[in-house]
């Protein structure tokens, strides 16, 4: 009898240390999804931000060329510049998508205004330098659908039975997708046509 009772213990003590270990192996699942969620968020927001930089690098060159030949559109122009700097004046994520946004909207006026003048449609530098920003732009729009499609994965795990148990350890809070600040932002671009 004591043998039986010998091995039953035995069994239930292998039985409850392959559970512990299950146990164990799922969670450690769950923290290594949940971080690599979280640096997937973070590596999406650093592309964005290394994007927007370069598209911000070519504003001057963009300005330049435009003065020469919109000189009657300076307020379109300065539009654009005050963008520039409020993206190099920016200190958190919160204003550099501010003044990507600002940029965005100032971007799509210059390229509107730019119709009236056939010279500079036909600069090659002009052209060039559109092409440029408009693919830089192209990047940016995938690269947020990406960042927004993590946060959104992201924010679900966080909340869900069993991973809100691992996040609330680790302190995961909920981030902000990325997203236009004002319905200015969502309106398109009227093109003044001169005559």
């Amino acid at each position: 009898m004591s043998i039986v009772l010998t091995a039953s213990v035995f069994v239930i003590a292998i039985v409850s240390i392959l559970m512990l270990v299950a146990l164990i192996i799922f969670i450690i699942g769950i923290y290594n999804s949940l971080i690599s969620l979280k640096v997937n968020i973070d590596r999406a927001s650093s592309n964005i931000d290394v994007l927007a930089k370069q598209r911000f690098d070519e504003i001057p060159n963009l300005v330049e060329i435009c003065k020469a030949y919109m000189k009657h559109e300076r307020e379109t122009l300065q539009k654009v510049i005050e963008a520039r700097t409020l993206f190099l004046s920016s200190s958190n994520s919160h204003e550099i998508v501010k003044a990507d946004l600002c940029l965005g909207s100032a971007l799509k006026s210059l390229y509107a205004v730019s119709e009236q003048y056939p010279d500079l449609k036909a600069n090659e530098q002009f052209l060039n330098l559109q092409r440029r920003v408009t693919a830089l732009e192209n990047d940016i729009a995938g690269r947020r659908e990406f960042y927004n499609a993590s946060v959104a994965l992201f924010n679900t795990r966080i909340y869900q039975i069993p991973d809100i148990i691992v996040a609330r350890y680790l302190n995961l809070k909920e981030r902000q997708m990325f997203q236009t600040e004002t319905k200015e932002e969502l309106r398109p671009v009227k093109t003044v046509i001169r005559y």
